[in-house]
């Protein structure tokens, strides 16, 4: 039997009566602590502390570095100054994706890359095959841990966890959405303190040293004790997710799925010049697609729509299939995304979700499903 993988983390809540753990991606991850609504609603009213500590972490080195990422993801890198961030993608000669990304420019020769865990081994191997000139590169996803703290009180905890061992704190409240600080003290601990997450909400991604982890879950943990913050695990950062239309691998992006198909167009530079799959998403536009589409849907009956269910139009004819779907606890309605022919993915369009043998009534809504206050620096 394969053993799974483990996190810095895990024996801290390996022994908790109320954990309960999972193999996703060859990890043993925790699903849930006290229950994925009672975590969701945290992260949504307070906040949400994830170990994503398996997420597959990068580090692109050279004198070349930003040409080769110029060539090797759709968003346009030159546009990246030192201390912030950038969504990007991957993709196949072919326009498939072969995984989303962050792309965090360090300097001008070094960039980190955030892969998703179960791409980390394929990635590194697709970037090490295009290597060019002196860029090298470096798998640090052992040596290193993340933690994503998620919600409305986030940076209050955070500069409360910062506590007597920072002298001020300007680099958390500074910082602009995909905007990051390196050697920000966090409870004793040397962290790179990045404005991103996967929730939907306001909040910070904490890159650290793996053997600091343990202390720096503990204190994170302590200084959000009276906000709420809770620990939260994967049931709860996909329903997040789903709510705010954040797309998953493996469900809404894929090496079938362009995006263009995915509904990622502002994340490829056309104009930027030449890279990776390029040439076949400019002939998908040419030549009048994309033809498919990921959106909305709501089921307006009680059933909830699973990966995987064929949708139909109201006359029968098949439209595609959901690729997400929930219970949204913010929203109390059932919802999903779904890959649709483009001509049934215009909002309002009536639909049918097949749900275990029978046929729900739906309809294509707008996306986001939710979308929080705007964030205000410095508020």
């Amino acid at each position: 039997m394969t053993m799974r993988r483990r996190t810095s983390l895990y024996p801290l809540y390996q022994g908790q009566p109320s954990v309960r753990c999972i193999d996703f991606a060859g990890w043993e991850l925790p699903v849930q602590f006290a229950g994925i609504v009672k975590e969701h609603e945290a992260v949504r009213q307070a906040a949400g502390l994830f170990d994503v500590s398996h997420m597959g972490r990068f580090v692109v080195t050279g004198l070349f570095a930003e040409a080769y990422l110029q060539r090797l993801t759709t968003n346009d890198v030159a546009q990246l100054k030192d201390g912030f961030a950038q969504y990007s993608l991957l993709c196949s000669p072919s326009g498939g994706i072969l995984d989303d990304l962050l792309v965090y420019r360090l300097s001008a020769d070094q960039y980190m890359l955030v892969v998703n865990a179960a791409n980390t081994a394929a990635d590194l191997e697709w970037l090490r095959e295009h290597l060019i000139g002196d860029v090298s590169i470096q798998d640090r996803t052992e040596s290193t841990a993340l933690l994503a703290l998620q919600g409305p009180s986030a940076e209050e905890i955070l500069i409360e966890a910062s506590g007597p061992y920072a002298n001020d704190h300007l680099p958390i409240t500074s910082l602009a959405p995909f905007q990051f600080k390196a050697d920000v003290t966090i409870a004793g601990a040397s962290v790179l303190v990045s404005r991103t997450g996967y929730t939907g909400e306001d909040g910070f991604e904490l890159y650290a040293r793996a053997e600091d982890a343990t202390e720096l879950w503990r204190a994170l943990l302590q200084a959000g004790a009276s906000a709420g913050l809770q620990p939260a695990g994967l049931g709860a950062r996909d329903t997040l997710r789903l709510e705010a239309k954040l797309p998953l691998h493996g469900h809404e992006l894929s090496a079938s799925i362009t995006p263009l198909e995915a509904g990622l167009r502002a994340f490829v530079k056309f104009d930027k010049g030449s890279f990776i799959g390029r040439r076949a998403l400019l002939t998908q536009l040419a030549d009048g697609g994309p033809f498919r589409r990921v959106v909305g849907i709501e089921v307006l009956e009680r059933g909830i729509p699973r990966s995987g269910c064929d949708v139909y139009t109201s006359s029968g004819v098949r439209a595609g299939h959901v690729t997400s779907g929930t219970h949204s606890p913010t929203l109390k309605r059932n919802i999903g995304l779904a890959l649709l022919s483009a001509e049934y993915a215009e909002t309002g369009t009536p639909l049918l979700v097949d749900i275990r043998g029978t046929q729900h009534k739906a309809a294509v809504v707008p996306t986001p499903f939710y979308r929080r206050t705007p964030f205000l620096p410095g508020r």
